[in-house]
Parts: structure tokens; sequence; C-alpha cells
């Protein structure tokens, strides 16, 4: 018996997760409803939030599948109860990626939940584990763009409207950057279990810098433009077009003067 409730404990919501969903749902209806004076300031608490509860999806989708895939430390570990702080690295998982948000508009890669890969048979299985969290991300543009590629968006709100579009963007671009087969990160992941012996040995020097790699890259002018194409592309195929987008990062950026192209008439 002891062990039944321990497991359930293990697995139990985090009173942390339940206070950030709170905060989206609030923010969200201030900025359906138009009930915060500033609808920057809503949109970024909104948009913030709801990032983070993806963020906390993306590592929960990590664990819940190595959970059934037959690593049982998961629970333990506290990677059930969908707690940012319970992840192996609070800064990377969570933190960094709110910071990128807030500067460049870029939904980057979430931290680390420990997977016991011994526990585990099976390549499939492996790479499954991987996929779990950028699939996630998929999941997520999904319904944040649901809208737009539905033709639904009679009666949404012009705010609400331009916070899902970035929102989106911040999903897409977290799904493709996740998806890179670059050590470190989902993608490489993915491909991992596929690999040689050899070839992982010569790789594995090489993971704890694939971020950085990648942040490099994107530096990189003409990078950085292709990367957004291919971004910009996938979100106007789903219908989310580039003004949406620009006016929901304009907004999202309260502290700077809003576009006067987003500006909404009362």
């Amino acid at each position: 018996m002891t062990t039944a409730l321990s497991r359930r404990s293990d697995r139990r919501i985090s009173p942390v997760f339940l206070g950030i969903l709170a905060v989206t749902t609030v923010t969200g209806w201030a900025t359906w409803t138009g009930f915060a004076e500033q609808p920057g300031l809503a949109v970024f608490l909104f948009v913030t939030a709801a990032w983070i509860v993806s963020l906390c999806l993306h590592e929960y989708a990590h664990a819940r599948t190595a959970l059934h895939s037959g690593d049982i430390s998961v629970g333990a570990k506290g990677y059930l109860t969908l707690n940012p702080l319970k992840y192996t690295h609070a800064l990377l998982s969570i933190v960094l990626p709110v910071i990128f948000v807030i500067m460049g508009g870029i939904g980057l890669p979430g931290g680390a939940v420990f997977i016991e890969h011994g526990r585990i048979r099976g390549r499939w299985r492996h790479s499954l584990i991987s996929a779990a969290g950028p699939l996630t991300n998929v999941l997520f543009a999904v319904v944040c763009t649901a809208p737009f590629w539905l033709d639904a968006l009679d009666g949404v709100p012009p705010h609400f409207r331009f916070a899902l579009a970035f929102l989106a963007l911040l999903q897409v671009t977290a799904a493709i950057l996740n998806f890179l087969p670059i050590p470190g990160l989902d993608g490489y992941g993915v491909i991992e279990p596929w690999l040689s012996q050899s070839v992982k040995r010569q790789v594995e020097p090489f993971a704890p810098f694939g971020l950085l790699l990648v942040f490099a890259l994107l530096m990189l002018s003409a990078v950085n433009q292709e990367f957004f194409r291919l971004i910009y592309t996938v979100l106007d195929n789903l219908g989310v077009h580039g003004l949406d987008r620009y006016c929901g990062e304009s907004l999202y950026r309260f502290w700077q003067d809003t576009s006067e192209y987003c500006a909404i008439s009362p």
C-alpha cells in the first residue's frame, strides 16, 4: 500500500504547474476580453505563461514515454508531476528559454529530464522517447494555429489572435530546433540509437556544446534568414500570416512602442 501511495504521489500534478496554468488562464481571459488597461502586458504574461506550460509538457512527454518504455525511476525524480523545478537543469529548461523569447522571439529548446537508458530495451523506444518532446511542441503549434487554418477567427478578438500567432511561432521554432540532428538536441537523440558505437564515441564529447553551436549558427545572417524563412513558410501554410505574427511580437514587447499597424480602435 505504501508503494502504491508513493506512486500516486509521484504522479500528482504539482501546485507549481497548476499555478502557472492558472496564470495562463487568467491572462488569456484578460487578453480575450480586453480587461487589462495595458493589452501588451496581458499578452506578455499570457504568452510567457503558456510557453512555460508547453516547456513543462515537453519534458513530461519525454518522462512519460520513458516510464512506459521501462524507466520507472522517472516518477521518483518528480518528472511526472509537471513541476519545472524538478528538472535536471531548471535554468536550461525554463529560465533560459523564457529569456530568449523575451530577447529574440525564438522558441529555444528546453532543458533536461535524466532518463536511465540502461533500463530501456529496443532502439525504437529510445528514439520515441527523444521524439516525444518536440512532438508535443508540434501538437501545441497545431492547437495554436487551429483557428487560422480552420478559418475560425470570426469573433476572436485581435489581441488574442496576435498572441496566438506569436505563441505559434515559438512552438514551430522550438519543434524545428529540437528536431535538428545535432548532439545535445532531441533530433540527435532520435537517430543516436541507430548509429554505430564508434560514431557515438566520436560524437559524445560534442554533446554539451550542441546548443552553443545552434546559437552560433543562428547568429550568422545567412543562416538566420534561411531559418526564419522556413519558419514563416510553415506558419503561412498554417494560415498564420505576417501581420498577425508581427503584431503578436510587437504587443509582447509592451515596453517598446507598439507598431501603428497593430493599433486596435476601442
